[in-house]
């Protein structure tokens, strides 16, 4: 366990200090053989640091968990004794929360508690997938196995993860790059074109006079629409992002979205044959797999359909290929692939193949996305600027032609 302690030098001095321990009488101890005055001794938890976390952004991030179950595995392969890995490990991280979460571990694992245990009091860091295969993995004695799983499984959605984001970063990209173009030529450069015509006889074309009249009312009341512009992205990036509504919102959009729709369910039956296999894998039962793969899915549909097939597919005796063949969700291909493996008695070989194979699907159908994506944004941009500079040339030449 990890402990905080405050205490006086003889000269009179306040120290304070972290220092692990098995309790608070070593640290009693310690400060004794120091010659410290003790003032207060306090646990250290990740609970107890989450003040400290939110102000330099501490979190335990999937490099952490890659990193942490694949030495695990490693350690525990080569008959490196629990506590002795963990010690390890703990001296191995220098992150602040990953040594405290290490350091409970072990102190849970002194009283007898069990291993997962500890992993289930952080469900925002750990899921319920981890969780799950860590118990099984210690109920058969084959925890080395499962982290190796653990760790594969978190590899391959690090790498899948890498590879989607690297291809949206150029639309991304993109999109802010004309926003912003487009804002200051509305909100800065419009106006003052606008103010100069508006002093003229001129009478522009129709189409040129509703371009200057928004450019006037853009510049009047640049002082409100500004800051409610940027409150707005604000506002819909928390609702979208962060609240549950707005999520739900927000996924029922895309999922209607031609192209991305077909992403979101690829990538959902992928989250679903990777997860079904590490459990399966791990000797859970089937319908407790279902059910902890339901929730571990993030797609509404996918996870109401996977709960059919538990309860009142499987649950009521139908056989696997059967309950998967009612649900619509699923693809022919899926369900063909679900009754025969459950026939040749090798259905994680056959999820964990299925995986990969939509894995690349969905990197495929990103790269399509993006070929599409990119050149309709250039073009948009390149009409809206279009626009704008045809409004004010056609002014620019009558005005030139009447001198």
């Amino acid at each position: 366990m990890r402990y905080h302690y405050v205490a006086s030098q003889a000269g009179g001095k306040m120290i304070e200090g972290d220092l692990d321990a098995g309790s608070p009488n070593q640290v009693l101890e310690w400060m004794a053989g120091q010659g410290y005055k003790p003032i207060s001794i306090k646990s250290l938890t990740i609970e107890s640091q989450k003040g400290w976390k939110s102000s330099f952004g501490q979190k335990i991030t999937l490099t952490d968990k890659v990193f942490l179950t694949k030495y695990l595995a490693l350690m525990l392969k080569v008959g490196t004794d629990l506590f002795k890995a963990i010690d390890i490990l703990i001296s191995d991280f220098d992150k602040p929360v990953m040594k405290s979460f290490l350091v409970e571990v072990r102190e849970n694992l002194s009283q007898g508690k069990p291993f997962y245990s500890t992993f289930a009091k952080y469900p925002q860091y750990f899921s319920s997938v981890i969780v799950n295969l860590i118990r099984a993995g210690e109920k058969s004695g084959n925890l080395d196995g499962v982290f190796f799983n653990v760790s594969n499984s978190l590899e391959k959605d690090q790498d899948l993860q890498n590879r989607v984001k690297g291809a949206l970063i150029y639309p991304v990209i993109l999109i802010v790059v004309s926003m912003l173009v487009l804002l200051l030529m509305v909100l800065f450069v419009l106006p003052k074109i606008a103010n100069v015509f508006s002093q003229t006889s001129i009478q522009p074309p129709l189409f040129s006079r509703i371009v200057f009249s928004v450019g006037l009312f853009m510049g009047k009341f640049a002082g409100i629409i500004f800051p409610l512009f940027i409150g707005s992205l604000i506002f819909g990036f928390y609702f979208f992002f962060k609240n549950r509504l707005g999520i739900t919102v927000r996924d029922r959009i895309l999922n209607k979205t031609p192209v991305i729709k077909d992403i979101f369910q690829h990538l959902a039956i992928q989250r679903f044959a990777a997860t079904f296999s590490s459990l399966l894998r791990a000797g859970l039962p089937i319908l407790e797999a279902i059910e902890i793969t339901a929730n571990a899915v993030g797609n509404d549909d996918l996870k109401a359909a996977l709960m059919r097939i538990a309860n009142e597919g499987i649950a009521k005796g139908m056989t696997v290929g059967e309950a998967f063949r009612r649900e619509p969700f699923f693809p022919k291909v899926v369900t063909n692939l679900m009754a025969i493996s459950e026939k040749a008695g090798h259905m994680e070989d056959v999820l964990e193949t299925l995986a990969q194979f939509y894995a690349s699907e969905v990197d495929s159908s990103v790269k399509i996305m993006v070929s599409f994506l990119e050149p309709v944004l250039l073009l948009s941009l390149g009409l809206s600027v279009g626009v704008i500079a045809l409004a004010v040339i056609v002014p620019v030449y009558q005005l030139v032609s009447n001198i």
